[in-house]
């Protein structure tokens, strides 16, 4: 559970064996003074480096001063308060035919830059928005807006996620016109946006080719809770040491059915796909809207 904002829901098991290690045993501590005989043999013996997890409790986390139980109790609120805001949303958004995606990654992955190669992209094809996180600042919103698309930026202080009752408010603002796109850029953090529903349609996680290939097992519930893996800055790879098939082999034991696209707003690879991608969600969301309407006549 975050110390911030109370959120964590679980934790994502590979095979069957959580992805969180118990350490060998309890860590001990021992004068050693000098002429000490096979001081190194005795302190590797009574002394255990192995891993110190926090998460292994019934709560999958850690804050001081609080019980396991507690932690719980406090968590399920908060998500529940969020999913009930979620859930409003969802139902805002399939009634108008708005397809929405949550845009999660980690800092410095490319999230803006690929959001602005897309707006330029779709531009005068369907109508879209964005609603960009950061902790401080508007300069994402400066540059969706100067890419021509209509932006709010919610500025999240100290907090280190997107929540829905955020995501709402931000949507009654933009008054998003029916059978449009919105696009949500999430605080960066792989860690907390994975357990708040914002009402979107789908997760997209986005790994970019200059962290390393391991992160989607050291942040696995981004990964599960993802529908869609953009591989971004892949025109850096002949200058790196980035594996990018480990990186997917890595992201498929986590969400075996995960997709994943290779792309890259500079040299362009793979947004034709990505932007096929959307194009299909978006009409998909209209037929669906048709439908319910129908429904109901």
């Amino acid at each position: 559970m975050c110390t911030t904002c109370g959120c964590g829901n679980g934790q994502t098991l590979i095979g069957g064996h959580a992805l969180r290690h118990k350490a060998k045993g309890a860590l001990r501590f021992r004068a050693v003074g000098p002429g000490t005989q096979g001081e190194g043999a005795q302190h590797a013996q009574e002394h255990d480096h192995g891993a110190m997890d926090f998460g292994a409790g019934e709560a999958g986390s850690h804050a001081p001063g609080m019980t396991q139980s507690r932690i719980v109790k406090i968590e399920r609120d908060i998500l529940a308060k969020n999913n009930d805001y979620a859930a409003e949303n969802r139902v805002h958004l399939s009634a108008h035919g708005i397809f929405a995606l949550n845009l999660v990654s980690s800092p410095g992955s490319g999230k803006t830059t690929l959001l602005v190669k897309t707006i330029n992209a779709l531009n005068g094809q369907l109508p879209l928005a964005v609603i960009e996180g950061d902790q401080q600042t508007e300069h994402d919103a400066e540059r969706i807006r100067a890419a021509g698309a209509p932006a709010i930026q919610i500025n999240t202080g100290k907090g280190c996620h997107l929540d829905a009752q955020m995501v709402g408010q931000a949507m009654e603002r933009l008054a998003l016109p029916d059978d449009s796109l919105l696009l949500i850029e999430n605080v960066g953090n792989l860690v907390c946006p994975a357990g708040f529903d914002l009402g979107e349609a789908h997760k997209v996680v986005i790994l970019s080719v200059t962290e390393g290939e391991d992160k989607p097992l050291k942040y696995p519930d981004m990964f599960r809770a993802a529908d869609l893996m953009l591989l971004n800055k892949c025109d850096l790879l002949p200058h790196l040491t980035f594996d990018a098939n480990l990186a997917i082999e890595y992201a498929h034991r986590v969400h075996p059915d995960l997709k994943v696209i290779r792309v890259s707003a500079t040299s362009g690879e793979g947004m034709a796909e990505w932007l096929d991608w959307i194009g299909n969600g978006c009409r998909n969301a209209v037929a669906s809207k048709a439908q319910a309407a129908q429904a109901e006549a």
